[in-house]
């Protein structure tokens, strides 16, 4: 997922990660203009633009060729009429079973305690995690967001989920006014993709 804000080495940062097999990036910049996302997604090459899902802005799903549109508290519906890949935040384990059956995958956070958000606690335990897993309620689509690092990214299998975003584990190894380069962040996305196995 990326950071809430633009800053001048995003694209450049986001193809990297493409090109070290990024599969799918949520395009999530809430409360800004849209023509700061217009202008990232112009400099993405136009071969990763269908891996990438928006969370405002829909428009720029067909405008782009974006992969699809991600449902979350600013943008809680549907367009009228949109066909295409659909995507939810869930915060309780109800709004997983809620959503999940309208949506191509849902997320839930916080999965862990978050990285990015200081105090931003995780209500779901080892234990609870591991029965909404029996029960059926986590599955392939759910995905895990929300503390994610190399550490425990190998857990989220043995949970049941379908897959894991990450965004404090990768970004606040960039500091766009003090780190020279991202090479430091391209090395962890690698450590982590080989914890997830």
């Amino acid at each position: 997922m990326t950071t809430p804000y633009f800053f001048v080495e995003e694209h450049r940062i986001l193809t990297a990660l493409f090109d070290e097999g990024l599969e799918l990036l949520h395009l999530r910049k809430p409360c800004t203009e849209p023509v700061y996302s217009e202008r990232l997604l112009s400099l993405i090459p136009e071969a990763y633009r269908k891996r990438i899902v928006t969370h405002d802005h829909f428009y720029l799903k067909n405008e782009y060729r974006l992969g699809g549109i991600h449902l979350n508290a600013r943008n809680p519906r549907i367009p009228e009429g949109y066909k295409g890949h659909v995507s939810c935040s869930c915060h309780t384990i109800e709004e997983v079973e809620r959503r999940k059956r309208l949506c191509d995958y849902v997320i839930l956070s916080p999965v862990f305690d978050s990285i990015s958000k200081d105090g931003y606690l995780s209500p779901f335990p080892p234990e609870l995690l591991r029965e909404y897993a029996s029960r059926g309620i986590i599955d392939r689509k759910v995905m895990a967001l929300g503390g994610v690092d190399a550490d425990n990214i190998g857990s989220l299998r043995g949970y049941g989920f379908g897959g894991a975003v990450v965004l404090g584990a990768i970004w606040n190894r960039f500091n766009m006014y003090s780190t020279p380069d991202f090479r430091g962040l391209i090395a962890h996305f690698r450590k982590l993709r080989r914890a997830a196995g």
